[in-house]
């Protein structure tokens, strides 16, 4: 295969080691300056120069863009994909993922385990916030800050809203507050998740008084070996971001595991180095198992006939699924075809017609409109609960049914 990686640090270990997996497993590889390229578009024919020139075919991207050319670096993925070749993260997970509220946002719909955080624009709403939060300490945190920069934790409301004040009025900065989370104090967990699994896994620790943990703060790493809550989440979490490859930040709270960021780019140097593991060469070998599968927008694709569509559709005890297979269900005559049925921390992939459908089944349907929305059920009012707790699940492919189908203004590794 032709591979091309973009980033913008030719020297960097991330990509150096890439490189070196890519040609250890015979591909032909190149690096690519994201910001070298230029973008064409005309009707049925997008194109991409580079240094001038037409570029030559390629079957695979790896992209590492850095947070300082988010935009136009996933300007670049994004026309890859238009042209029909694979990209390790696509454009818009990598999108996604760099904006911290987008990313807390999405997450916090779905059962993982996250900081209680608060965005707030109104300086005179800070200490209310910060008091319905548990109070102080809390951690103030730039939307898009990387590597620790702009992670600062305030001991009290008051010091909290002066820093916010100073951030939003000096230097025009919109910034995130999370609880802190005492028992994990300059202690973090990464997963790096490659396709369905966690191929390796570290602690971080900062040093002294430093209660970011980061390796580029000084933290030192030493290998860990999850457990199953702490793997799940990290499953989870790459795959709500819509991430192929991903490092996910945890922290070990009494709760169990809580998503700090996940990071689309993360880098190779602290976890190889800690855990002896040839991340480059499981990336690649992701690739060599899904370049013949490109990214679909399942609900672009499916709704292009009108009249059709895709929904979630939930089965409990008033459901008239409830306790039927899905052949006995009569779906599949109404002209509604069942892709997955998600069951607590399973997703059943293309399910067989003798499945029997159970309460608390979510199943992902395609077919007419109208026979959709008679199987929804009356949306709930949503009630407000004195404590929510976490509680991390992910889901993954049950045995036995078919298979469906940050750099900165200098280039660094991001992590």
């Amino acid at each position: 295969m032709r591979i091309a990686i973009l980033s913008r640090g030719p020297r960097l270990y991330s990509t150096r080691r890439l490189k070196e997996a890519c040609e250890t497993r015979g591909h032909q590889v190149k690096i690519l300056n994201p910001l070298a390229f230029a973008i064409d578009t005309e009707r049925g024919w997008p194109d991409l120069y580079y240094k001038g020139k037409p570029l030559s075919g390629y079957d695979a991207v790896i992209p590492r863009i850095g947070a300082s050319i988010t935009l136009f670096g996933t300007a670049v993925v994004r026309q890859f994909e238009q042209m029909g070749v694979f990209c390790v993260n696509t454009s818009q997970a990598i999108s996604v993922s760099r904006d911290k509220l987008r990313s807390i946002q999405i997450l916090s719909r779905h059962k993982v385990g996250i900081p209680h955080t608060a965005f707030v624009h109104d300086l005179d709403r800070i200490v209310p916030t910060i008091d319905r939060m548990g109070g102080p300490p809390v951690v103030i945190k730039l939307l898009e800050g990387t590597q620790g920069v702009g992670v600062i934790l305030a001991d009290t409301a008051n010091v909290a809203k002066s820093i916010i004040e100073v951030l939003q009025s000096a230097a025009n900065q919109n910034v995130l507050i999370q609880g802190f989370v005492k028992e994990s104090r300059g202690r973090d967990v990464r997963a790096v998740v490659v396709g369905n699994r966690v191929v390796a896994a570290m602690r971080r620790v900062a040093q002294g008084d430093e209660f970011r943990s980061n390796v580029h703060r000084g933290g030192r790493v030493e290998v860990v070996e999850l457990d199953e809550e702490y793997e799940r989440t990290a499953l989870h979490a790459a795959q709500i971001m819509g991430l192929r490859v991903a490092g996910v930040d945890m922290l070990e709270a009494a709760d169990g595991p809580m998503v700090m960021e996940v990071n689309s780019s993360p880098g190779l140097e602290g976890i190889e180095r800690a855990t002896d593991v040839d991340v480059a060469g499981c990336i690649i070998q992701h690739i060599e198992d899904e370049v013949l599968f490109p990214e679909i927008d399942i609900r672009q694709r499916l709704t292009l006939q009108s009249g059709y569509g895709v929904m979630e559709v939930p089965v409990d005890e008033r459901s008239e699924l409830a306790g039927k297979t899905i052949r006995d269900t009569g779906l599949r005559d109404r002209d509604i075809i069942v892709l997955t049925i998600q069951r607590g921390s399973v997703t059943i992939a293309n399910p067989k017609g003798s499945r029997e459908l159970q309460c608390g089944d979510i199943l992902l349907c395609f077919g007419k409109s109208m026979t959709l929305k008679s199987l929804a059920p009356d949306k709930p009012r949503r009630r407000r609960r004195a404590s929510r707790k976490p509680a991390p699940d992910a889901p993954s492919i049950l045995a036995g049914d078919e298979p469906g189908p940050q750099e900165s203004p200098k280039p660094s590794d991001d992590g």
